[in-house]
Formats: C-alpha cells, sequence, structure tokens
C-alpha cells in the first residue's frame, strides 16, 4: 500500500521530525501510556494529489467551527495510541485529516483510519487562532513533563509569571530560548471547553502553557521548536528542585542579570 510520504521528501522529513520529538517525548518520561498530544498542519505539503485523495473514514465531527482552517491537512497522534510507538511507526499511530469546507468537519486521508485524539478539537482551536494572527507557528505539542507538573501542585507557584521568574532566573538559556515565559491555566477537566479557552487566551502572550496538575502544551514554529521550549523550562524546573532538594533555596539569578540578558540578546523585557 502507498504511503502518504512515498515521493514526497519534505513531508516524509515532516513527519520523521514529528517520531523524533514523539521519541524525545518517550525517553524523558514525560509520555505514560497514551499520555500526550501532537499536532501539526501539514498543509503547505499538500499537493494536487493529496488534495484529491479519497477519504478513508466516514465524516467526523470537530464539534466547533473554525473558519480559518477550510481546506487544511493535519498531522494528528492518534486516540489512545502511545508515542513510544508513534516515535517508530508514526503513520500507524497517526493519521493525516482534510478539513471539509464546513469548517466544522473532517476526514482522515492517510494512512490509515487512525481516530485522532480527543484532544483534536483544542488542538484545531489554537491553529485556527495562530492562522487568522498570520502567525509562522505549525505545531503543538502537549505532554507531561514531570518537575513542571510537580511545582504546579504548589500554589505559591501558580501566580501569573511567578513560575516565569523562577524558572528564567536558574540558567541564562532559559529566558534566551524561552523569551515569553510561562503561562498558567489553573486546574480543568482534561479535553474540558474550560480547559480549551484557557489555554487559547493565554497563548496570546505565551508559547507555552502550564495546566495545573496535569501537564504543558506549547506551540511552536516546527514540532521540534515546540519540543525545545518545553525541554528548556523542564531543565530549570529540575535545577530549581535539586537545589532544593539538597536543602537550600537557589539564588536564581538576579533581576539585573535578567535585564542584562534581555539587552544583549534583543530580548523583551
Amino acid at each position: 500500500m502507498k504511503s502518504i510520504i512515498d515521493g514526497r521528501p519534505l513531508l516524509k522529513k515532516e513527519i520523521d521530525q514529528i517520531a523524533e520529538v514523539a521519541g524525545y517525548l518517550w525517553q524523558n518520561g514525560w509520555a505514560e501510556r497514551n499520555g500526550g498530544n501532537i499536532t501539526v498542519n501539514i498543509t503547505k505539503y499538500a499537493d494536487d494529489e493529496i488534495k484529491h485523495l479519497p477519504a478513508i473514514s466516514e465524516i467526523k465531527h470537530i464539534g466547533v467551527t473554525l473558519p480559518y482552517l477550510k481546506g487544511c491537512y493535519f498531522y494528528c497522534k492518534g486516540t489512545g495510541k502511545r508515542m513510544r510507538d508513534l516515535a517508530r511507526w508514526p503513520l500507524d499511530n497517526g493519521s493525516v485529516i482534510r478539513i471539509l469546507d464546513d469548517c466544522e468537519s473532517y476526514v482522515i486521508i492517510a494512512d490509515n483510519p487512525v481516530q485522532p485524539t480527543s484532544e483534536l478539537p483544542s488542538h484545531l482551536s489554537v491553529h485556527n487562532r495562530l492562522i487568522e494572527k498570520g502567525s509562522p507557528y505549525t505545531a503543538t505539542v502537549h505532554t507531561h513533563p514531570i518537575e513542571l507538573i510537580a511545582m504546579s501542585h504548589n500554589k505559591k507557584y501558580m501566580g501569573k509569571d511567578v513560575l516565569t521568574k523562577i524558572l528564567w532566573s536558574m540558567i541564562p538559556e532559559t529566558k534566551a530560548f524561552c523569551p515569553l515565559g510561562l503561562g498558567v491555566v489553573p486546574y480543568e477537566l482534561p479535553g474540558s471547553l474550560k480547559l480549551a479557552d484557557g489555554t487559547l487566551k493565554e497563548l496570546e502572550d505565551y508559547d507555552v502553557v502550564l495546566w495545573e496538575k496535569h501537564g504543558v502544551f506549547a506551540k511552536g514554529l516546527d514540532v521540534m521548536d515546540a519540543f525545545d521550549q518545553i525541554d528548556v523550562l523542564s531543565k530549570s524546573a529540575k535545577i530549581y528542585i535539586d537545589a532544593k532538594c539538597m536543602g537550600f533555596e537557589p539564588d536564581g539569578m538576579t533581576d539585573e542579570q535578567l535585564k542584562e540578558m534581555s539587552a544583549a540578546f534583543n530580548l523583551p523585557k
């Protein structure tokens, strides 16, 4: 059976990168069982042949109307699928979908009729907003970084930009590579409309959002960019927690040092 990536090296490279990131999520211990999701806008790779591929599923409803996604194509991790399996077989553990002209339904076109993640409405809502804003971002990633989730169990860290300040101050690279910091969404039922709405709101100001007692959601230029931001923030959280485990409160970089970083790398203040 012919795969959608056969004869399409750029699309294959994109799918391979998704598989690579899925492997990193598993190796880091951030993707237990079927935990986490990846959704990537691959519309730019949709040639005429792809646009005429027949559906291999019945029409499925998103549950929300997303006008900016008309005619778009996405790779989506499958519901109930494991990241460790996606890393090896991305087109057996995810699928390519086409958004239909009504902007509220889709069909699967390749390679297998793998039902997308149950959190697809949330992911697609973010992509809809990205396109509306003219953003170059194409990828969304949800995963479960251990140290960041652990810190979210303490209310003192959940105030606006409290964690951002702590994490930025642990190592210079954090502010350099995550210049917008970390947004926070208070606990909501996974997959709920309230969680989706809270995430959309925070993503207006941040590229990475922490879901209290649950995980993180990130958007990026591509899937590797989204992963990199989570990875850097997670490293800072681990440094902070390791210092606390050694019995002391880490000093962190001073405000003056952070301002110096911002100036040197032309970052937002």
